[in-house]
């Protein structure tokens, strides 16, 4: 069974897959959205790789604010939620993000990429932490 995870935004959506056993998130795309309120080419991009990847459940980025509330972005977050799951059939599970892209930039700095290159893959590095994040929290699930 294979996991998807995104970080959704108003421009990029940054994608991972998880391995066939749960274990770990690779970085496989951004899909670069033309506006924030068209959503048809994305969506068919997303359905694409979810054949692709025999995808069975999808987790989404949920960016909260700082103080746990919930702001527009996040808003946004959960309508796009809701677009998923009638147009894939599929489950989403909304995962906290907040500082993924913040620790995506910083792997990235330690890494020695240039700041310019590194806008080109923090959305799909901070999709991987977003899985990897709740691939983790379901392997510990099972041990407990």
């Amino acid at each position: 069974m294979r996991i998807m995870g995104l970080d959704y935004g108003s421009k990029t959506v940054g994608v991972a897959i998880s391995d066939s056993l749960g274990y770990t998130a690779q970085g496989i795309e951004i899909v670069r959205r033309k506006a924030e309120n068209k959503l048809r080419q994305t969506l068919a991009r997303l359905e694409e790789l979810i054949q692709e990847y025999e995808v069975e459940e999808i987790v989404l980025g949920f960016p909260k604010n700082m103080n746990n509330t919930i702001g527009d972005r996040a808003q946004k977050s959960l309508e796009f939620k809701e677009i998923l799951e009638k147009r894939t059939g599929l489950p989403v599970t909304m995962w906290d993000e907040r500082l993924t892209t913040v620790e995506a930039d910083r792997t990235m700095a330690e890494g020695e990429i240039r700041r310019e290159d590194r806008k080109l893959y923090v959305d799909k590095l901070a999709a991987v932490f977003i899985l990897q994040g709740y691939l983790d929290f379901l392997s510990n699930q099972k041990q407990n």
